[in-house]
């Protein structure tokens, strides 16, 4: 029969607590509280002394109000508890009396992870006689998992030897949460959960090292949403970040155990290929069976996007432009490894959406513009830019009345880039606004120059679709050409037919706040896109530009010139001012003079040129371009 363990005296228990609390002390990580309540402990046990008689009462009434588990073990082979406080019942749902009677309970509860630890800290704790701590986690009754911070003393009996464990074990549950968390997020992406491109790193160079041992291949590759900046702009961004969460889950039923699919960062993700079989001999003898491997994820990654995917109440049909790369046949390291597929993905996105390119297979086309990505950025940084102006003429008389502000890039690298080259670019990469800025900027303050030359213009200049539904738009244009001291009705702000037809109830907003607020409007390229004529005719629209595609066959083709015709006609119909683009020859010019098109510009009367040419062009014959044309 088991000897009933002896009970700690009041002073042993007056000296463990004030050791506690001195260890404690020490803890900069444990709640103030606890330590304040320890300190005053002290106190209390101190009165206790003088009160024997009360004292275990006293003792009891102090510690259960710390907000941790106070204990006393007995040093025996039997490592009994003789006292713990209640509140190991509110955190692991066991009772004092059930702990105390089963002097195995502790143990039993351990987490499998981290018993052998947690037990031998306590013994060698014990066996040490100073004050330790360790860390560790019990189960509850009902499962739960509860991390602890066990701070203990070991406390001598009046003969020196070692005769009771006084401990605080203090729930550290919440703090070990956050750290699991901020580790978790050093590696993961917040929203999807998956990889970010930390571990992806890290992952790849290990997978490319035994690739390198053991001759086989790895292939990285690089996924993005097409047209995923629409779901965003129509739906909000929440919608945006549940289909992002929805395709990153098909990525992962997509693929196999084996690969790891990460996201890279926006809308898109990459996904690594490891271990492939195939020969990463001199002459890549595997990659034909590598190659099958390769191909037939991206199929599958493009099968599971198929279905449609419900966000917001809305069906979506999603599709992925994919771009891969592979080792050793593209790159022997993973910065270039992740670079080409990146590369890759962008000429399948720029050339075929939805579709998948391998590396060695894109065009030279594709690696020039990954340089033009990074020298379009420098450019909207240091504002490498130049407007040129067109004339725009009165077709009649020839006369000079405005011109169309048209930007180009002074590249370094490259002399003077047309708009052509780089605006769709900067659409994607997001740099429009800021280009857009600008034009604006530079076109008021050179109208304002001209005036002070006693050249008076209207200047027209364009925008994109997303200029256009900026929230700001009208009072970004408006600030800058009342800083420029110039009347709004002396610019002219040009739409595309297809931006404008893209959302056209939206677009309708727009151009009547630009109206109403005193600047003119004019629909560029009409003809090309799909405008609907009972919207036309809501528009506020002052000018309708015909595009050059119908007005460089009307001197042979007697379809091309109809439609010229009926377009004029149709101007005038909706009170609106025709005005043909790229007009070349003479032969063009007198037909439009003769089917009473007002307006006109193109290579006949003048190219696009810089403000000080249009200057000197003016001050020689006046606003006359017809005597010089040609």
């Amino acid at each position: 029969m088991t000897a009933e363990p002896k009970a700690p005296s009041i002073e042993s228990r007056f000296a463990s607590l004030d050791a506690v609390r001195d260890l404690l002390a020490r803890q900069e990580d444990l709640p103030q509280g606890a330590i304040q309540a320890i300190q005053s402990l002290s106190g209390e046990l101190r009165r206790a002394t003088e009160e024997l008689s009360d004292a275990d009462t006293r003792y009891r009434a102090v510690v259960e109000q710390i907000p941790a588990i106070v204990y006393t073990d007995v040093v025996d082979d039997t490592m009994s508890t003789t006292y713990v406080s209640p509140q190991i019942e509110d955190l692991l749902g066991i009772s004092p009396e059930e702990y105390i009677a089963d002097p195995d309970l502790w143990a039993k509860q351990l987490h499998p992870d981290d018993k052998e630890q947690a037990l031998q800290s306590y013994l060698q704790g014990r066996k040490s006689g100073e004050p330790f701590s360790f860390e560790y986690r019990l189960l509850g009754k009902d499962g739960r998992v509860v991390w602890f911070r066990d701070s203990a003393v070991v406390v001598n009996d009046r003969s020196g030897a070692p005769a009771f464990v006084h401990g605080v074990m203090f729930d550290i549950t919440d703090r070990k949460n956050a750290e699991e968390r901020v580790a978790f997020l050093a590696y993961h992406d917040n929203l999807t959960g998956l990889p970010n491109r930390t571990m992806f790193e890290e992952l790849l160079e290990l997978g490319m090292a035994r690739a390198r041992r053991h001759d086989l291949s790895v292939a990285v590759l690089c996924i993005d949403v097409d047209d995923f900046k629409l779901v965003n702009e129509s739906l909000g961004y929440e919608a945006g970040d549940a289909l992002l969460r929805a395709v990153a889950e098909r990525l992962r039923e997509a693929t196999r155990e084996t690969d790891l699919v990460a996201r890279q960062g926006g809308d898109e993700f990459l996904l690594l290929l490891a271990d492939i079989e195939g020969s990463s001999a001199p002459g890549f003898e595997g990659t034909d069976g590598a190659l099958l491997v390769i191909e037939s994820v991206a199929a599958r990654v493009h099968d599971s996007l198929r279905a449609p995917f419900n966000v917001a109440g809305t069906e979506l049909y999603v599709s992925a432009s994919i771009g891969i790369s592979m080792f050793p046949h593209d790159a022997d390291d993973a910065m270039a490894l992740l670079k080409n597929a990146d590369a890759a993905m962008y000429q399948s996105r720029k050339s075929a959406p939805g579709s998948y390119l391998l590396h060695w297979r894109q065009s030279e086309e594709a690696l020039g513009k990954l340089s033009l990505t990074t020298r379009l950025r420098k450019a909207v940084e240091n504002r490498n830019w130049q407007l040129h102006y067109q004339p725009v003429v009165e077709l009649a008389e020839g006369k000079m009345v405005g011109v169309e502000a048209l930007i180009r890039w002074a590249d370094p690298n490259g002399g003077l880039v047309p708009p052509g080259d780089f605006i769709p670019l900067a659409e994607e990469m997001g740099l429009i606004e800021a280009i857009g800025d600008w034009v604006v900027e530079e076109l008021s303050r050179q109208a304002a120059a001209w005036r002070a030359e006693g050249l008076e213009l209207e200047v027209s200049f364009n925008l994109s679709p997303r200029q256009l539904w900026q929230p700001d738009l009208t009072e970004k244009i408006l600030q800058q050409l009342s800083a420029a001291n110039l009347d709004p009705g002396s610019i002219i702000v040009e739409v595309t037919e297809s931006a404008a037809m893209a959302d056209p109830e939206r677009t309708l907003r727009i151009l009547r706040d630009l109206n109403n607020r005193g600047l003119r409007l004019a629909l560029d390229d009409f003809g090309t896109g799909y405008s609907s004529f009972a919207r036309l005719r809501y528009m506020p629209v002052d000018l309708l530009k015909i595009d050059r595609l119908f007005i460089r066959d009307v001197a042979h083709d007697r379809q091309a010139a109809d439609m010229v015709r009926a377009i004029i006609q149709l101007a005038h119909g909706l009170g609106m001012t025709p005005l043909a683009e790229g007009i070349e020859t003479e032969a063009e010019w007198r037909f439009l003079v003769e089917q009473g098109c007002r307006l006109g510009q193109g290579f006949y009367f003048c190219r696009p040129a810089p403000a000080e040419d249009i200057l000197a062009r003016y001050r020689r014959s006046g606003f006359s371009l017809i005597e010089s044309a040609g």
